[in-house]
């Protein structure tokens, strides 16, 4: 099987893969401490979205993946491998969890983002759907790489109060830098946050993200991580459609709405970003959720289709308008209701 494309180097020489710290040697009295039950399962750790990159030696610097977020949980037993929303993937991802049972490790718990890389060696979440057969599909992703960045659970210890600097430190002593496996490790990159966001958007990257060195693991959003993005992407409830006899799937435009507090707004719509095979499988998705009234309103619409909002589309944007649209937005794909995706919630 030809293996995935690298994501493409950052700040070196394609020569020189981009290294973390050196790790510290494990302590060898650990396997003698008492051992802490494995949790079953542990909510993820959010990054809270920011216009700007902190500042300061107490950040650390990654790139932003663009694909699901994954708990993969490893015992002597088995291995298994859990969604956002708590849901076992183990089966959909099967190279994922082989290489899982491969490293060093008796028990642990990895954090991080399964991928599906594109010819430049940039995650595309549309990619990583596709692998999967679209949303509500049942198809294996062989393709997708798991690129981990935490390390939750070690040997029998739950290390979530151990600083994010010794976490790092041990999933390096599993997942090496530079692997080219279906678990990579995500590198922190020695540069400040400035800088290393222009460069991921010179690269068309969805953009960085900061984590304090001396922060605990909290579930959450609770500021100790931070996205910064290159360009917008958030999630929208879909509402309906407008039909067009000249676009895939027969949709001219997806109707889309965000939250605000218990209601839905109308925030605008999408045309863009449509294959002949995303729109099919879209077009299916909406034909069995058809409604007589919509959801919110949308204003007069011409040819338009509502649904009941149970879809929540991953949506590129540069902007809102000044009456609460999106501007330039751009279809990527629908969240899988696994994934647990965040709806966008106005203030």
């Amino acid at each position: 099987m030809t293996k995935p494309p690298k994501p493409k180097p950052l700040l070196q020489d394609a020569d020189k893969p981009v290294r973390s710290r050196p790790r510290t040697p494990r302590n060898p009295e650990q396997p003698n401490l008492p051992l802490d039950p494995m949790p079953d399962r542990i909510e993820p750790c959010l990054a809270l979205l920011k216009p700007k990159p902190p500042k300061g030696p107490q950040w650390a610097f990654e790139v932003k993946w663009d694909g699901y977020r994954l708990a993969v949980h490893i015992a002597p037993s088995k291995v298994r491998i859990l969604t956002r929303g708590g849901h076992d993937w183990t089966d959909r991802f099967p190279a994922i969890a082989a290489e899982a049972r491969r490293l060093p490790v008796a028990t642990a718990i990895l954090d991080g983002e399964a991928v599906v890389f594109d010819e430049r060696g940039r995650s595309e979440f549309g990619r990583l759907q596709q692998s999967l057969g679209g949303r509500g599909g049942k198809k294996m992703s062989r393709e997708a790489v798991l690129m981990a960045f935490d390390l939750l659970y070690f040997d029998g210890r739950d290390i979530r109060e151990t600083e994010l600097t010794a976490r790092r430190d041990l999933l390096e002593g599993l997942v090496p830098a530079g692997g080219e496996e279906a678990i990579r490790l995500s590198e922190e990159i020695e540069t400040d946050g400035d800088t290393l966001l222009r460069i991921a958007c010179e690269h068309d990257l969805e953009g960085i993200i900061a984590k304090r060195r001396d922060s605990p693991y909290r579930s959450g959003r609770g500021g100790e991580w931070l996205k910064i993005k290159c360009v917008q992407s958030d999630g929208f409830l879909v509402v309906g459609y407008e039909k067009s006899t000249a676009s895939f799937g027969g949709i001219g435009r997806l109707l889309l709405a965000a939250r605000k507090e218990n209601d839905l707004v109308y925030v605008g719509g999408v045309g863009t970003g449509f294959n002949e095979r995303s729109a099919a499988e879209l077009r299916e998705q909406m034909d069995k959720l058809i409604t007589s009234k919509s959801a919110v309103d949308t204003g007069r619409k011409r040819n338009a289709v509502f649904i009941d909002p149970k879809l929540v589309a991953e949506i590129e944007y540069r902007a809102w308008t000044h009456d609460g649209k999106l501007r330039h937005a751009s279809f990527k794909g629908l969240r899988e209701g696994q994934d647990n995706a965040d709806v966008y919630d106005l203030d």
